[in-house]
């Protein structure tokens, strides 16, 4: 508890100090009161009890213009999250093997299921996950298929990784990332794609839109070039993370030179570029991993701490208490308590 005008308080003790006087009462002189000494106490010696509900009256007004106020202090976090639309091709290529981080050899889509769902929930090391992130799964072939909406829900969506496999039918093989990444950048333009039960947020507050497209092939298929979906990324402020998994190239030790490239990884490298995103190459699960710990680190979400101090006014307490008392005094002198002078 305190008060916004402390100072008022040193008034208190200055006006008991001035009603301490008593006041001039006119009285009739009698010779002796010995006559009424066998008479019962009458309703006199409650004479007292106006008087004092008038200086507690007093008293409280000065509490109330004091402005007793309670006041407690807490804290909310701010994050300014992220919008993550991750990409992953299932097409027949994508049952390739490469190596695994034993050294094993293992199939490209199963490394890419175990890397998405460690770059999702982290894996105590490398990759921190991102429990504060909207994430999206959108899967590709001949035709791209969202999996997930953008959501919150991260176990949910860890289980859905968990469970994509190739695309086995022959009539729908193929690579359409250009598809894929139309829809993706039309799921983080739309508002209403950015909410997701009591933790929506409007799609102005996101602090970034990443799509992070992991593919084997050139596209092939679809309705939608690279350069086209890349353009409309680039419109609605979403960048593009590309990753190249495939075979290792020997020829340069830096995967950005253009002349390293083949000629479906220089359109990787350059819708990534255009969106103000990079291009990776990967062949087996260390540089994979590699790849998207460093996205991982590119984006992160903030998280900022702001602090509220919440004051209750209590003036109105001593005030009605005040009311009170002085309404009650007022009654009783003027009934019970009557004095006639």
């Amino acid at each position: 508890m305190s008060f916004a005008y402390l100072w008022v308080l040193l008034l208190i003790p200055l006006a008991l100090w001035l009603l301490r006087t008593k006041r001039t009462r006119t009285s009739i002189a009698v010779p002796s009161v010995q006559l009424w000494s066998r008479q019962a106490p009458g309703r006199v010696r409650y004479l007292w009890a106006p008087v004092y509900l008038r200086r507690v009256s007093i008293v409280l007004i000065l509490l109330a213009i004091a402005r007793p106020q309670a006041g407690s202090t807490y804290e909310i976090q701010v994050i300014d999250g992220i919008a993550i639309q991750m990409l992953v091709d299932v097409s027949s290529s994508m049952d390739m093997n490469l190596k695994d981080q034993e050294g094993k050899s293992i199939s490209r889509m199963e490394v890419a299921k175990d890397l998405v769902q460690r770059f999702i929930a982290g894996d105590g090391d490398q990759l921190t996950g991102r429990p504060h992130d909207l994430i999206g799964l959108i899967t590709f072939a001949r035709y791209a298929d969202t999996r997930s909406p953008l959501t919150f829900g991260h176990e949910a969506l860890l289980q859905i990784v968990s469970h994509l496999e190739i695309q086995q039918r022959p009539n729908e093989d193929g690579t359409a990332y250009g598809d894929a990444l139309a829809i993706a950048a039309a799921r983080l333009r739309d508002p209403e794609a950015l909410k997701y039960g009591s933790s929506s947020i409007e799609a102005d507050a996101i602090k970034s839109k990443v799509i992070i497209l992991l593919t084997d092939g050139e596209n092939n298929s679809g309705a939608h070039l690279p350069i086209e979906s890349a353009g409309l990324a680039k419109r609605w402020g979403c960048r593009i993370y590309a990753i190249s998994l495939g075979e290792s190239n020997s020829n340069s030790n830096d995967p950005t030179l253009a002349d390293s490239l083949t000629p479906a990884e220089q359109v990787l490298e350059h819708i990534s570029v255009q969106t103000g995103g990079i291009f990776r190459q990967a062949h087996d699960f260390e540089s994979l991993l590699t790849v998207y710990s460093e996205i991982d680190n590119l984006e992160r979400s903030q998280i900022s701490t702001r602090s509220f101090d919440r004051i209750a006014e209590w003036f109105w307490l001593p005030l009605a208490l005040s009311i009170a008392a002085l309404s009650l005094a007022l009654i009783l002198e003027a009934t019970w308590l009557r004095v006639v002078p």
